[in-house]
């Protein structure tokens, strides 16, 4: 393949690619704001579609968020693109924070309470969950029994407090995203704008000086 890597990363490089990116997160966030102003789209799109990459992932879908982000984005008549490149947001550095703020705001809002051992029990109680999704998939095809106590715990004491208060997070995250990203986005596109039209402007005063060297140049009958 042209484009295939000459050394293969191993899983542990790529891994470390994904918590720390090559060239720093301050080149990442760089090179995302980049790729967002250059977007040939309508700011407002674009704002929108950075709304919805930045709300989906405060949500706990996690392997969904780039479908969640462009789902949402095309609902909102945002761009796709910018929603995919939003959904950055959500790093190995950010989810911590993100989860821990969405099962606190989440327990409090279902009238629950949020305490450390929720906290350090939160990979105890995924592993838990997903054991018991494996058994009861077996006892589809046998007779062994169906498991739910570790789904039941995880669903009502992790994952519905993180989508509860992940969603109320998520849409006022989102909103501040929009609002900051939109004059940003004019601001650039109308100064490219101006960019262009002054380089137009140059090369047709060129042209025409051109024109009349030449008209001076020819020799009059």
């Amino acid at each position: 393949m042209v484009f295939k890597r000459r050394d293969r990363r191993s899983i542990w490089q790529t891994a470390l690619g994904w918590l720390w990116p090559r060239g720093g997160w301050k080149r990442a966030l760089q090179y995302l704001r980049h790729r967002l102003v250059r977007l040939p789209d309508q700011p407002h799109r674009i704002a929108r579609g950075v709304a919805a990459g930045v709300f989906i992932s405060f949500t706990p879908f996690f392997g969904l968020h780039m479908l969640g982000a462009a789902a949402i984005a095309w609902a909102m008549r945002g761009n796709v693109i910018a929603a995919l490149l939003a959904t950055f947001v959500g790093n190995p550095l950010s989810y911590p924070f993100i989860a821990l703020g969405g099962m606190r705001l989440g327990h409090a809002m279902l009238g629950g309470h949020f305490d450390g051992g929720i906290r350090h029990s939160f990979w105890r109680s995924f592993g838990d969950a997903t054991h018991d999704l494996r058994l009861n998939f077996l006892a589809m095809f046998t007779d062994a029994p169906t498991h739910w106590a570790s789904l039941a715990t995880f669903f009502y004491d992790i994952f519905l407090p993180y989508l509860v208060g992940g969603t109320v997070l998520g849409v006022v995250a989102g909103l501040v995203a929009y609002y900051l990203t939109l004059p940003v986005i004019i601001a650039y596109q109308h100064r490219r704008r101006l960019r262009i039209k002054e380089r137009f402007d140059a090369l047709k005063a060129k042209l025409i000086a051109r024109a009349e060297d030449r008209n001076d140049n020819t020799p009059k009958s």
